[in-house]
């Protein structure tokens, strides 16, 4: 079963509480009683076996895997029951709310950028439904991914707007459930940064490729275009540059350092899993712009065999994590390639260094992908 991974840190959440904000104080209460809810569920076992986030599922022989997403969208009506009173389903046409619709296709565009460029079946490899619910709670200032399923609220209209409206807030939660269907990061510390991360990367890759954009046209930031008017910020992470992201007396300045010298020793935010990402978000970004052209390609190829080949360890930290990707640029590109030498010098430069030299594994097999 997956953890609860929400867009908005707590610290954001936090600062905008102690500045008077009651939508996000009520958010902030929300999402720390939905995190004991579901580390008490996870520990007691009470999810069946076989249904979405229990790690159960059945498998789908790969002859009946659909080349679409079977998608399901609800309206949570601004109330905590799960999924709520759905709306529109696979196929059907779109629907008077807007929201229902930003929602199904953002879920389109992630599925079919994991089949399109890395032969990903949905978010599980297998097929998944994917659910989402909008316009959960009122004023709820915040997206998550709860091990099952997308949900959206609806933001309170003065910091936050819809939260269905950055393409990549809903690919980066929807990467939770790949992570937790391949590397199963733990969520705490340097592993729980680097699921964080992982998170950043695809949203923003998912983004790029809807968009058709190269390394060097995208703007790198998460959650672009969800600040309210009058907020001074760009979004909640950039990836080019952190910790330039935002800088308003509501929200505070943007604390995620870009290399290990700013690295933020915490207990807050299950050990600064939303700040320390930025270490290794900006490695990425600096391998992609290294590589040029599209960056979900080669950079983001990388990325998704050192998740998905089976030898990242779940409490893995920066170091290993940078010792997976040399390896995994080794193991398709070989060592007198650019890729394997962009990924060694990114490391290098956000001050992380692989944790062993990097070992050739068993060659991964070729894909072809939309370019």
């Amino acid at each position: 079963m997956g953890v609860f991974c929400t867009i908005v840190p707590p610290h954001v959440l936090d600062h905008l509480a102690r500045n008077g904000a009651g939508t996000a104080r009520r958010t902030l209460e929300h999402d720390a009683r939905e995190r004991t809810r579901r580390r008490l569920t996870t520990a007691l076992g009470t999810s069946a076996a076989g249904t979405p986030g229990s790690g159960q599922l059945a498998k789908v022989a790969p002859g009946d895997l659909l080349d679409h997403p079977a998608r399901s969208l609800f309206d949570a009506r601004h109330r905590d029951d799960l999924p709520g009173h759905e709306t529109r389903t696979e196929g059907a046409k779109p629907s008077s709310d807007a929201s229902v619709n930003r929602a199904y296709d953002g879920l389109g565009a992630t599925f079919d950028t994991y089949l399109s460029a890395y032969g990903r079946h949905s978010i599980d490899g297998q097929g998944l439904p994917l659910t989402a619910s909008v316009h959960y709670l009122h004023g709820y200032n915040n997206a998550f991914w709860n091990g099952d399923q997308m949900v959206f609220g609806d933001g309170d209209g003065e910091v936050f707007l819809d939260f269905t409206l950055p393409l990549d807030v809903i690919g980066h939660e929807l990467t939770h459930g790949v992570t937790q269907y391949s590397a199963n990061l733990h969520y705490t510390g340097q592993s729980g940064a680097l699921n964080e991360s992982v998170s950043d990367v695809f949203g923003s890759l998912i983004k790029q490729y809807a968009l058709g954009q190269s390394a060097h046209q995208a703007d790198w930031l998460i959650g672009s275009g969800l600040l309210a008017p009058g907020v001074s910020g760009q979004g909640l992470r950039s990836m080019k540059a952190p910790g330039t992201a935002y800088d308003d007396p509501r929200l505070g300045k943007d604390p995620q350092p870009a290399a290990m010298s700013g690295y933020v020793t915490t207990d807050d935010d299950n050990g600064g899993v939303h700040i320390n990402s930025g270490i290794p978000n900006h490695a990425f970004y600096l391998v992609a712009t290294a590589l040029g052209g599209n960056a979900w390609i080669q950079a983001g190829q990388i990325w998704y065999d050192t998740l998905t080949g089976g030898h990242l360890p779940a409490n893995a930290d920066f170091a290993t994590f940078a010792a997976a990707t040399a390896a995994a640029a080794l193991a398709r590109y070989g060592d007198a390639a650019a890729p394997y030498h962009a990924v060694l010098d990114a490391w290098s430069t956000v001050g992380v260094t692989p944790a062993a030299a990097p070992t050739l594994p068993h060659q991964q097999p070729g894909h072809s992908q939309k370019v």
